[in-house]
């Protein structure tokens, strides 16, 4: 199965010169926030793929203009073709913006959504808008990553753990992937194809 990761920035070529080829292979896409409700509303129109999405800090409109289509997995377990995929959008508080979290905050969610997990017998793919605690983290608030995601890493093991949050253009020397473990860490900024 290919899964189609996006995050933080609109691919052009997808938005102002889709091509409905590029998609041929792709059998679901899956949002790791801060993109526009629209993009995802024509990604899922135009390719009939289903997109999931988890919500970024930036994503506060979503409460009044979801992407239309899609399938938000927030604080859930969803199974896609036996893939067990778990979502955990936003980033730690900076301000007052609606999809923010304190590390404690963001501990009650993964406390919740552990149960889950255990009746499914694991997760596969953990999608997040932020990254884990050092690991492809920044050291700002804004984007520092949450120490409640590693322990999600080590007690679950997931095949891939991908975020957004932390762009490749920023200027830094950002992998876009690393092992964790058994864990394959990636930064999904703009996209990325996986193969499970």
């Amino acid at each position: 199965m290919k899964i189609l990761f996006l995050a933080d920035e609109e691919v052009k070529s997808y938005w102002d010169f889709f091509r409905k080829e590029d998609f041929e292979d792709i059998d679901i896409i899956i949002s790791c926030g801060d993109l526009s409700p629209s993009y995802l509303s024509f990604l899922t129109t135009m390719t009939s793929i289903p997109v999931l999405y988890v919500r970024g800090n930036h994503d506060d409109k979503y409460q009044m203009n979801p992407p239309e289509g899609c399938i938000c997995i927030e604080d859930s377990l969803y199974k896609f073709n036996g893939v067990r995929i778990v979502g955990l959008g936003g980033c730690m508080r900076y301000n007052l913006g609606m999809n923010q979290y304190t590390e404690k905050e963001m501990e009650k969610r993964v406390k919740k959504l552990r149960r889950a997990i255990k009746w499914n017998k694991g997760v596969d793919i953990v999608v997040t808008h932020a990254p884990a605690r050092g690991i492809h983290d920044g050291d700002d608030l804004c984007h520092q990553g949450f120490e409640v995601f590693n322990d999600l890493i080590r007690e679950f093991q997931p095949k891939y753990f991908v975020h957004g949050h932390l762009h490749l253009s920023y200027g830094h020397q950002m992998s876009r992937k690393d092992m964790v473990g058994e864990t394959c860490v990636i930064n999904a900024y703009e996209k990325v194809i996986v193969e499970i």
